[in-house]
């Protein structure tokens, strides 16, 4: 028999966290009726400031069969790189190269629509919105595909192929039965992952996945804001002179001083 539910969730923490969140997002886009538009990373959204969107468009799903299959594959996946400590990696490994996958899978696609748009002048491409936890998913399965080659992967819960071939084959047959599913972001992650497994993306530990965070969330906020995202004027502190109240002027001599209130 297995380990119940509760001990399996805290020997796999921070990926239980993520999936929570992701979760309760979901659960918060369905309430409020929130579209692909409003959270989604497109070319176009990006050149009129929105930044916010590499953040929101990582955690955020619109389907829920496209939440399910990212979650159930994190599951597996997250687990085994946060017990796999004596390999290097680990909880912190792990918290340290999300944060890694999440920012420069972003970067990665915008840089493939650019060059769709720009070079090829594919405009379709303009206003794609790619969201999805799919690409920090794909970037650690190639992580671990180099890592740890020798292990198989149960692909889809359908059937067991190794590990080492699992990023491209997964990626072929993941459009193959979800032509919707965003293969720019799937390759992007891949790519993330083949940098950091093979050490061309290295030297994080938590002093700077700490100073990573901290740009993240200021750049994340100063955008909301200045996109016009969110209204921030809840927080400017106004005036609280009121110019209906009558002028105090304070007049002082040698030998007395007096208060002078014009009504």
């Amino acid at each position: 028999m297995g380990k119940p539910l509760f001990y399996e969730i805290l020997e796999k923490p921070a990926t239980s966290c993520i999936i929570g969140i992701c979760s309760a997002i979901w659960f918060y886009i369905k309430k409020k009726n929130i579209g692909y538009s409003h959270v989604g990373l497109s070319y176009e959204s990006v050149i009129e400031g929105h930044y916010w969107r590499i953040i929101t468009s990582a955690f955020s799903h619109i389907r829920v069969i496209h939440l399910v299959f990212n979650m159930i594959d994190l599951w597996f996946l997250g687990g085994a790189v946060e017990e796999l400590g004596h390999l290097g990696l680990g909880v912190e490994y792990y918290l340290q190269y999300t944060l890694v996958l999440v920012v420069l899978s972003g970067l990665l696609v915008l840089g493939m629509y650019h060059i769709l748009i720009q070079r090829f002048k594919l405009e379709y491409f303009r206003r794609i919105p790619a969201v999805g936890y799919s690409c920090v998913v794909f970037g650690w399965l190639t992580i671990l595909a180099v890592k740890q080659p020798s292990s198989k992967l149960d692909l889809f819960r359908f059937f067991l192929l190794p590990i080492r071939f699992a990023p491209f084959e997964s990626l072929v047959f993941t459009s193959i039965i979800d032509p919707r599913a965003g293969f720019l972001g799937h390759l992007s992650g891949i790519v993330i992952g083949y940098a950091i497994a093979w050490d061309l993306i290295h030297g994080m530990n938590n002093y700077w996945a700490l100073s990573l965070l901290g740009w993240i969330i200021l750049v994340f906020i100063l955008s909301l804001k200045t996109s016009g995202a969110v209204d921030f004027s809840f927080l400017e502190i106004e005036s609280v002179t009121d110019p209906s109240l009558s002028s105090v002027r304070f007049l002082g001599s040698d030998k007395n001083h007096y208060l002078n209130y014009h009504l």
